[in-house]
């Protein structure tokens, strides 16, 4: 059963903030609230030099929200940013509220929306990592499997005193990983040994990596309007204009301040995108700050070091903009909607010359009685031209190969400059 509770969002302006950035992830915070199933009564900011080292806000600030908690009957106070164990008890005992805080809350969305098995394991290491450092301060909210917002908690085991259960438990996780792991790489060497050209569509969360997804392959995977609606990746073979079968697989979304436990455990999900050929970056061109959001992915694909790959930009949303509002911030790039299926020939006619760039052309004559080699340059080519010449006998062909692929033998058998 779903459980809707009210949360008051509370976040620091430092000096050193940039107030627009600051505005935009407080905007980010509601919606990952949201996302959670929690209604956003108010939001309280306070400016200061620093966070208060105690209680994240000063004294004066802590009453008041301690008033605004009363007045409305808020159950959880959401900071917007990583609090520390005794700042997360102060402010519990103080406030006799659950307190947590934008990293915990990331972690209990992706606690909820994990399906395969990898999936659930990583997001329990990921809470576990963030917990160990902050045992003393959780109380007794996260020893055990709650119902509300942040109590998605990895079991029933005390945790504020049982670290050498969390160790051995972490322990384990890990070497189960390794074997999905494992699993994992055998699929990627499967997929290789079929020579499958792959794509990555990548983005900031909630820009339409989905809906984008789905239209490209006609597919049914999970796209809603809330943060993160796809946590593990999806592949499905797409069919591009030539006829050449690829490989498409939708990842999860990005966002700032990802916290790092996270990010260390899902680096093997993330994986995927180091395996691609070609990335589509998927950006919501409506977004107040879809600058800082394009930075945030490419900044996450350097460290992933699939920063080299080539790229496809793909402003999406149009239909949310007027036109003379828009400067593309990258090259090479389309302007679309991931709902409309002209934008998504586009994408594909878009993507399969960014394709032939990375190819090599090849033309010559296959004769008539091999029509099996006929038959796979169809399947493994970008195949432009096909006509068949009754004086040679056979099909004059044209088209562009992936030069690493195995067929790339056998054209070079007919191939004539």
């Amino acid at each position: 059963m779903i459980v809707i509770e009210k949360v008051l969002l509370v976040a620091v302006m430092h000096d050193k903030s940039d107030e627009e950035q600051f505005y935009y992830s407080i905007n980010e915070l509601e919606a990952l609230a949201k996302t959670a199933e929690g209604v956003v009564i108010d939001t309280i900011i306070q400016k200061r030099p620093t966070p208060h080292r105690a209680f994240y806000v000063g004294e004066g600030k802590l009453e008041e929200i301690k008033e605004k908690l009363e007045e409305n009957e808020i159950e959880v106070v959401i900071t917007n940013e990583e609090l520390s164990g005794g700042q997360i008890r102060n402010l519990q005992e103080h406030l006799e509220v659950r307190v947590i805080d934008r990293s915990q809350l990331i972690l209990d969305i992706f606690a909820a929306r994990a399906r395969t098995k990898e999936g659930k394991l990583q997001v329990e290491l990921a809470q576990y990592t963030y917990m160990l450092p902050r045992l003393h301060g959780q109380g007794t909210d996260l020893s055990r499997l709650g119902a509300g917002i942040g109590t998605r908690g990895p079991g029933e085991t005390k945790l504020e005193t049982d670290r050498r259960h969390i160790r051995r438990r972490m322990d384990d996780i890990k070497k189960r990983l390794e074997q999905v792991v494992n699993q994992r790489d055998q699929y990627r060497g499967n997929r290789k040994k079929q020579q499958l050209f792959q794509i990555a569509v990548v983005g900031y969360t909630n820009a339409g990596k989905s809906t984008l997804f789905n239209s490209l392959t006609k597919s049914d995977s999970l796209f809603e309007d809330k943060l993160f609606a796809t946590l593990d990746p999806l592949s499905r073979r797409m069919k591009l204009p030539s006829n050449l079968e690829v490989l498409l697989t939708d990842t999860v979304g990005f966002i700032q301040d990802l916290p790092t436990a996270l990010i260390a455990a899902f680096r093997s999900t993330l994986e995927e995108v180091k395996e691609a050929d070609i990335i589509l970056h998927v950006i919501d061109v409506a977004a107040p700050n879809k600058e800082e959001q394009e930075q945030t992915v490419y900044r996450l694909l350097t460290e992933l070091g699939a920063d080299q790959i080539p790229m496809l930009t793909i402003y999406n949303k149009k239909d949310l903009i007027e036109d003379a509002e828009f400067v593309p911030g990258s090259h090479p790039y389309l302007l679309i909607s991931a709902l409309d299926m002209e934008d998504v020939k586009k994408v594909k006619m878009e993507t399969e010359s960014l394709i032939k760039l990375q190819w090599t052309y090849f033309s010559g004559f296959v004769p008539e009685h091999e029509s099996t080699k006929l038959a796979k340059i169809r399947q493994y080519t970008i195949l432009e031209k096909e006509e068949y010449h009754e004086e040679r006998f056979a099909y004059r062909v044209e088209g562009f190969v992936d030069p690493n692929h195995a067929i790339m033998k056998e054209i070079k058998e007919f191939h004539q400059e």
